[in-house]
């Protein structure tokens, strides 16, 4: 009777059951990192791509109406102002009547015009008994010539008459109209019902500024100055609205530092059609310059700082997730560039990367 040697069988099932136990530990590793359906719903994630490095720039400044679309309006006579149609902050569209004024002047305009155009008619007339007269033999050639001389006088002073009443707004009457000269918001108002205008006046009355535009001037520090170029894209944020942003470029730099704040100045125009930019408010400006060096560029909220270190969470599939260190180059707002640690097309979670982050490192 042969007997099976005791000792190989031991260390043969010995070896059995600790593969199977490592196979069940691998099982239930692999079933760890495995997202659930409900979890995959909201957890979301975005490939990353190499990218020219942006640095971010914060400047304070404030926001200014468009000086081209931005109109003083005086007053072309003196007199007494009998009513004022609008109110600081009113939007007027061009043509409307801001205020009203009587005016002797415009009396005296209005005689101009009746005068030219009797002279006019006059003129007409005598020219019309001339050249009957010259037909009848009654008169000379040199006399209907005068004659159409004297009508031509006339015709260039009753135009004369006109364009002035045209630039004065000349109604019936000795009513003198302030009208707005563009469409936009009222400003700045200088004037009030029942005023004594001079004639001579040199101050405006209105300020008139269409605001589908307006621009963000930038306080730029002395030690920023070389920092800052035309084209470099601008964020805006004001008081008023501090959850939205609004976006346009530097188009202008002002080579001047105003003495009493240190600081130059570069203009961003913004798109203002909904009104939510208020002249004169205060803003704070972001200014991008893009480099020209490029990165691996991550959505800063998918960096993970744990233990004095930098990690993301790369998402190869449902049931395929690591932790992966990175080394942090340099980060700017939402965007984080990378110099070591991911590859260009990776995909990092950008939702829930902490709590998987913790749980793969519970494993």
């Amino acid at each position: 009777m042969n007997r099976v040697p005791i000792l190989p069988a031991l260390g043969v099932l010995l070896l059995l059951s600790c593969g199977q136990k490592e196979n069940e530990k691998q099982q239930n590793i692999i079933k760890g990192f495995e997202l659930s359906e409900v979890m995959m719903r909201s957890t979301t994630t975005e490939t990353v791509h190499r990218q020219p490095i942006e640095t971010e720039m914060n400047f304070f400044g404030k926001i200014s109406a468009d000086k081209n679309n931005y109109i003083d309006v005086y007053p072309l006579v003196g007199g007494n102002v009998i009513s004022v149609n609008v109110e600081l902050g009113d939007f007027v569209h061009k043509g409307q009547v801001l205020a009203t004024i009587r005016s002797t002047e415009m009396a005296g305009m209005q005689k101009d015009i009746s005068d030219a155009k009797t002279d006019l008619a006059v003129a007409q007339n005598n020219l019309r008994v001339a050249q009957e007269m010259y037909e009848g033999k009654l008169s000379t050639e040199k006399e209907v010539l005068e004659a159409q001389s004297q009508l031509t006088k006339a015709r260039d002073q009753l135009k004369r008459a006109e364009a002035v009443g045209t630039i004065y707004n000349i109604r019936n009457g000795n009513i003198y109209a302030v009208v707005a000269p563009i469409s936009g918001y009222i400003v700045q108002k200088n004037i009030n019902k029942d005023m004594q205008l001079r004639s001579d006046r040199s101050d405006n009355i209105f300020d008139v500024a269409n605001t589908s535009n307006v621009w963000a001037m930038v306080n730029v520090n002395e030690a920023d100055i070389d920092k800052i170029g035309l084209g470099m894209k601008a964020e805006v944020a004001t008081l008023s609205y501090p959850d939205k942003k609004f976006y346009g470029k530097i188009d202008k730099i002002f080579k001047i530092i105003d003495p009493q704040t240190n600081a130059m100045q570069a203009r961003v125009v913004l798109d203002n059609v909904r009104g939510l930019l208020i002249p004169e408010s205060k803003a704070t400006i972001k200014v991008f310059n893009t480099q020209d060096s490029n990165a691996i560029a991550v959505p800063s909220p998918a960096i993970i700082f744990d233990n004095n270190k930098n990690y993301v969470v790369q998402f190869l599939s449902q049931s395929n997730l690591k932790v992966r260190e990175v080394k942090i180059l340099q980060q700017t707002g939402a965007i984080t560039y990378i110099s070591e640690g991911l590859e260009e097309g990776d995909r990092v979670v950008t939702n829930n990367q902490l709590m998987i982050y913790r749980s793969l490192n519970d494993q």
